[in-house]
């Protein structure tokens, strides 16, 4: 629908409730139209009313209940949504496998812009990556649809960097209901991206190899308590002056945890801010405000990074925004997940995750 069709068809949605209803919000995704209200004055039956107005300009509506508002979505009587193949999304997600192959690739000390046959070369550091990203960005998506939330399927983000991608995202196409919802969608993604990774990383390690330091300029990654943990306990017998050459697997699950502890910085609509708006509510903008203040000695003593990500969180908005109803509280085990994720968040957390000497 294009916005000229789209802006009269909400007016003729509007013309006809406009007297039985106060509309605090219309929302399109794409195929249907969804409206927030509630009756101008306590009505028996005024559902029925609203049903057999839009009925009369063609359209059928289903209802949900958020707290005293309710959600209205509407959907053309007789219309069959074709279903239409997502070709932005298989293309990016395409350019993407071929991105990451390649970066993996280098890893294997293959060349593959000079045979791209050599590309599945890089399939032990693709493949877990990737898994990585599709758990993570599935667990929000299929969250979503189970509480019927409007979303897009993933983007994935193909890159010239050492990972072969900048990651990827989901978009919402209406807002959050409750602080229920929002903690739900926010923490799946993380805590399934994590699993992943943990596991990449111990099957990883087992095929990494100890070689001999090499003085000279390297690159060193960083250590978080995750990291730490599991290494210590799959290489353990390190011998000094030599270390742990990780394996492209290894190496996917190492990014993986970076990749979910930046997920998880309490900022904005990042994932960290929906699941610390949804515990604390309207406190998360202090908790935001102290992590973003961190960055800026992070990011000029221990690592540049950081100040790639001040700039970023600023450009997501440090505050989240509310939900339509978030006098709803959580219950206890939303809570435990709540809490789950910011310890994973702890464990993923490393000050510097890259260094250069």
């Amino acid at each position: 629908m294009r916005k000229e069709e789209l802006r009269q068809e909400v007016g003729r949605v509007r013309d006809s409730l406009g007297t039985l209803l106060e509309i605090r919000g219309v929302y399109y995704d794409g195929q249907n139209i969804t409206i927030l209200g509630s009756p101008w004055f306590p009505m028996e039956d005024w559902k029925d009313d609203v049903i057999r107005r839009l009925s009369e300009i063609g359209y059928a509506v289903r209802f949900d209940q958020n707290g005293t508002q309710t959600i209205m979505e509407l959907s053309r009587i007789g219309q069959k949504v074709k279903p239409s193949i997502p070709w932005v999304n298989l293309i990016l997600f395409v350019l993407t496998l071929l991105s990451t192959l390649a970066a993996g690739a280098y890893m294997e000390n293959q060349d593959p812009l000079k045979n791209p046959l050599l590309l599945y070369k890089g399939a032990s550091f693709a493949v877990p990556l990737l898994l990585i990203l599709l758990f993570h960005e599935f667990g929000h998506y299929l969250m979503s649809r189970k509480n019927r939330i409007k979303t897009s399927l993933p983007y994935f983000i193909p890159g010239p960097t050492m990972l072969g991608t900048f990651g990827a995202v989901i978009r919402s196409r209406a807002p959050f209901k409750n602080r229920k919802e929002l903690l739900d969608v926010g923490a799946t993604g993380p805590i399934a991206g994590f699993a992943i990774s943990i596991l990449a990383l111990v099957f990883g390690l087992v095929t990494s190899q100890v070689v001999k330091a090499v003085p000279g300029q390297t690159i060193t990654l960083g250590d978080s308590l995750a990291f730490r943990l599991i290494s210590g306990i799959i290489a353990k017998d390190v011998p000094a002056g030599y270390d742990v050459l990780l394996s492209p697997m290894a190496f996917a699950g190492w990014a993986g945890l970076l990749v979910t502890m930046l997920n998880l910085l309490p900022i904005g609509q990042l994932d960290g801010g929906h699941i610390a708006y949804a515990l604390f509510g309207t406190k998360q903008i202090w908790i935001a405000r102290i992590i973003v203040l961190s960055l800026i000695p992070l990011g000029i003593f221990l690592w540049q990074g950081w100040l790639i990500w001040l700039i970023l969180a600023f450009i997501v908005r440090i505050p989240h925004p509310p939900t339509l109803n978030d006098a709803v509280p959580l219950d206890n085990k939303r809570k435990v997940v709540g809490w789950i994720s910011l310890i994973i968040f702890i464990l993923c957390f490393s000050p510097v995750p890259i260094r250069v000497h």
